[in-house]
């Protein structure tokens, strides 16, 4: 009876945490399957160690600790998980057939918003976005710990040293080369905004219209200049609105035979495609990242541009709809 009251307490007073602990083991590793699996690690690791805890730090820190700790392990000897723009520049070949999907690239995974909590989304600020957490991977795996402990989870230098191993200074000049990388990889967040206003919504609305209109001249109009779009499996990646455009007019559907649902994923807004097979069944086909953009101000006085599509990342394949809650066949 004593061990099952014992038990009840850690689920009772650990799980509050546990989509937290999901996002933090996500911009770790750039995977959810293995974000997934280091959770359910560090919770085991935890109710091993429960009976030890003393309360000196907080709960939420002490479970952090541990997940930090279990990420470093499984990160020993690991790649990095890449996006397509990070592993060379754009193609210029937008009418051409793609080369065969590089399969043996363990590609960066969308993390579906509804896996962890609507607070930690808004918390997070940028955090989460695909671009920036594909920027992550390009930092050595103690150096992502410290930057992301630091400057997202906002703990003091001492906290990270004592849970590294490491000296305060040490810290602290780790935060500065990892912060000199990302700035080196990351996008500019001066230009990127979160779909949260009104004019960002309709934004997406007529983006997912167009598609099922295969309405190209309506696509053109959403687009940023500097556009870009990539699809992993594949390493080719295309830039501008006009590659942009013309790679997706040679794969242009018909008028029907396209349907579009609205989800989110890295807090940013995501469109599900359904293709219409020969039977006239839509199947689920893709996911589309959006990244939405604004231009730079203008002239002194003038508003800078209406919001644009700046980014494309088209996730392939119906495995990944049921991991965001869609269905695989539209009636």
């Amino acid at each position: 009876m004593a061990i099952t009251t014992h038990r009840d307490e850690f689920v009772r007073l650990t799980d509050p945490y546990r989509r937290e602990l999901l996002a933090h083991c996500y911009r770790m590793l750039g995977s959810v399957d293995d974000a997934e699996d280091l959770v359910q690690e560090t919770y085991l690791r935890a109710w091993r160690s429960y009976e030890g805890y003393e309360g000196r730090a907080s709960l939420r820190t002490w479970l952090h600790r541990i997940a930090t700790n279990t990420c470093l392990t499984a990160l020993e000897g690991r790649v990095r998980r890449p996006l397509p723009t990070g592993l060379g520049g754009p193609s210029d070949g937008p009418e051409e057939l793609l080369r065969a999907p590089a399969t043996d690239v363990p590609w960066l995974q969308p993390l579906p918003d509804a896996l962890i909590d609507p607070a930690t989304v808004v918390a997070a600020r940028g955090s989460l976005r695909l671009a920036l957490v594909a920027a992550l991977q390009n930092l050595p795996a103690r150096q992502r710990a410290v930057l992301i402990l630091r400057d997202v989870l906002a703990w003091r230098a001492p906290e990270v040293a004592a849970l590294l191993g490491t000296s305060t200074a040490a810290v602290k000049s780790s935060l500065q080369r990892a912060r000199a990388r990302l700035d080196e990889v990351a996008p500019d967040e001066e230009l990127v905004t979160e779909p949260d206003v009104p004019g960002d919504r309709e934004l997406i609305d007529r983006y997912m219209a167009a598609f099922e209109d295969a309405d190209m001249d309506a696509l053109l109009g959403l687009l940023q200049d500097g556009v870009e779009l990539e699809m992993p499996p594949y390493l080719e990646w295309f830039r501008g609105k006009k590659d942009v455009l013309r790679f997706l007019e040679t794969r242009a559907h018909v008028k029907g035979g396209l349907r579009t649902l609205p989800t989110r994923a890295n807090g940013q807004p995501t469109a599900a495609m359904y293709l219409r097979g020969a039977d006239g069944v839509f199947r689920a086909h893709s996911l589309q990242v959006l990244t939405v953009g604004r231009a730079v101000e203008g002239p002194v006085g003038r508003a800078p541009e209406d919001p644009a599509i700046a980014r494309i990342t088209v996730f392939l394949g119906p495995g990944l709809f049921a991991r965001f809650g869609m269905p695989a066949v539209l009636s």
